[in-house]
């Protein structure tokens, strides 16, 4: 017996409809539900964008010539689905490999084992290499543009300048403290793709424009700092020494001319792999604490002067050992020397000496001076890693009477070539304390906007800074010249040699030789600290930093086309 057939077309109604809510339903997911997803699925196979650097801001030196700069560069983007066969991809690698360098098998599994659209194989390409990749016209292979950072000095500075990360950030120096300034402002450029993933540049084509980074005008001025990186070198590598630092401020203003210390590492050639590498990166002169040695004496000296209570030519007897808290405090060569002035005092580099002073002038007013005179506390240079320093001071329920003595001819306590500089800027500069700066001015579209000296305080009075002075000018006079030696100039300075501090204690026959001066003695431009570390053959700072300064100090001279003394005492009086 035949179905009904008015049965069966009510069952194929029933499955069409079905079927048509079944369609419905499935279209209602796609175009409602799943809306989102699918329309950016269609959006980044339709369009594509990429972002547009902003030129790093330059690093310039006093005169405007760069120390750090940025050049335009290219990457290399692979799509992923241009190099899915193999062996084509090989191909097209090889010829990428030529131009940009690097292993093409690298190449092909990092864009075939990459989950992205597409896959950087190649980076800091210059213009010429870009073109010749574009010339290869290799199936979906793009060029992005980018920056590199470049050093026309070479790693002149290079710890103070810092390193870059391949992110553009910086990472150390200058180019972290200012990576906010200097790293400007990204764009973007957007536009769509044909079915090929072909670009479809005149339609659809949106731009935002980058905006450059600000470039940043340093004190450092760049012949000077060759001077020092080359004296620097020169003195450790005569006194086979495992280091050093050289300061070179200006006294009247704090501006730092030239900074630098060793060892230090290639700027253009940053080794990020090595953590003993990466430990350069740092900037000693700032980041590493030092007791001072018989430097600190001209402090001491600089605080009883001042405070009134010893003059140049005051007395003390000398019998070759001081008496404090039952320890017994020598001469640095053991010996007695009678009846001594404070002049002598200095000149000589008597322990017992600054001892006897440091009682004179008392606890409360000598760690009084200190404290003006900046130590314990960053100087505000505005380099990162500043240290501070260490002072046992007089509330402190360890301190006592011995480090009182110890601590008038700069053993007990530490502090920072930075630091050292600056204190002794204050006695050049007519007793005044400036803040020591390395950025003389920021450059950006909207203007220039330059550093201002600062004074931070008035820490002896000018007559007590000039007394000092002189007095500086005695110990630089006893000094041979064979080992001093600034021809038409009078200098001031003081030597120090200290024991080096390792892990709380000294280091046996370690020793720190230092010289800080003043250069010219009767009308101050420049200070310069010298620290040579650890030195091989002899300790003494005589013999081992003076002839540092002597040689920045005479190039300098000459530099600023300051007249010799000769010439300045032969003007006519007005």
């Amino acid at each position: 017996m035949l179905a009904d057939p008015s049965r069966r077309i009510w069952l194929l109604i029933g499955g069409l409809a079905l079927g048509l809510v079944a369609v419905t339903g499935r279209l209602g997911q796609l175009q409602v539900q799943d809306h989102a997803e699918y329309a950016q699925r269609a959006r980044m196979t339709r369009e594509a964008d990429a972002m547009l650097p902003g030129r790093r801001g330059s690093i310039l030196d006093s005169s405007g010539a760069p120390l750090a700069m940025s050049v335009d560069s290219y990457n290399v983007m692979v799509e992923k689905r241009a190099w899915q066969d193999r062996n084509a991809a090989l191909a097209a690698a090889r010829q990428l490999a030529a131009i940009a360098g690097g292993s093409p098998e690298e190449m092909v599994d990092r864009v075939i084992s990459s989950p992205a659209f597409e896959t950087e194989v190649a980076r800091g390409l210059d213009y010429e290499k870009a073109v010749a990749v574009r010339r290869l016209g290799l199936a979906g292979v793009r060029l992005v543009q980018d920056g590199r950072r470049i050093y026309p000095e070479g790693s002149l500075a290079a710890q103070l300048i810092g390193v870059v990360g391949r992110d553009g950030v910086g990472l150390s120096g200058l180019e972290a403290d200012l990576d906010s300034l200097l790293r400007g402002e990204p764009g973007r450029v957007s536009w769509q793709r044909d079915a090929t993933g072909e670009g479809m540049y005149w339609t659809g084509w949106e731009e935002v424009p980058p905006r450059s980074g600000a470039d940043v005008v340093l004190t450092i001025d760049r012949y000077l700092q060759r001077v020092v990186e080359q004296a620097l070198d020169k003195a450790i590598q005569e006194h086979r020494a495992r280091g050093g630092s050289v300061v070179v401020m200006d006294a009247r203003t704090g501006a730092i001319l030239a900074l630098a210390s060793r060892p230090t590492f290639d700027l253009t050639s940053p080794d990020f792999r090595d953590a003993q590498a990466v430990s350069l990166f740092r900037n000693p002169a700032v980041t590493d604490p030092y007791e001072p040695g018989s430097v600190f004496k001209v402090i001491t000296t600089a605080a009883a002067i001042d405070s009134g209570v010893a003059g140049p030519d005051t007395r003390w007897y000398d019998s070759g050992v001081a008496v404090v808290n039952g320890s017994r405090i020598y001469n640095w060569d053991f010996s007695a020397n009678g009846s001594q002035t404070v002049t002598q005092m200095l000149t000589k580099s008597l322990n017992t000496g600054a001892v006897w002073l440091a009682q004179q002038v008392g606890a409360q007013r000598f760690y009084d001076y200190v404290r003006r005179f900046g130590f314990g506390e960053a100087t505000g240079v505005g380099l990162q890693g500043e240290a501070a320093g260490q002072v046992r001071w007089p509330d402190d329920p360890n301190w006592s009477e011995l480090d009182l003595a110890t601590n008038s001819f700069g053993q007990g306590l530490s502090v920072t070539p930075i630091q050292m500089a600056a204190a002794l800027a204050a006695i050049a500069n007519d007793g005044k304390l400036m803040r020591p700066y390395v950025v003389k001015a920021i450059v950006t579209p909207q203007g220039v906007q330059e550093t201002q000296p600062q004074v931070v305080r008035q820490v002896i009075s000018p007559e007590a800074a000039h007394t000092v002075l002189q007095m500086m000018g005695a110990v630089a006079e006893k000094i041979p010249s064979s080992l001093l030696d600034v021809s038409g100039y009078k200098v001031g300075g003081k030597t120090g040699t200290a024991n080096l501090v390792a892990d709380g204690t000294y280091k046996p026959n370690a020793y720190i030789s230092s010289f800080a001066g003043i250069v010219p003695l009767d009308d101050p431009r420049l200070v310069v600290l010298v620290k040579i570390d650890e030195p091989q053959d002899v300790p003494w700072g005589t013999v081992v930093a003076a002839p540092v300064f002597g040689q920045v100090a005479r190039e300098a001279m000459l530099h600023y086309r300051v007249p010799p003394d000769s010439l300045v005492a032969a003007r006519p009086q007005r």
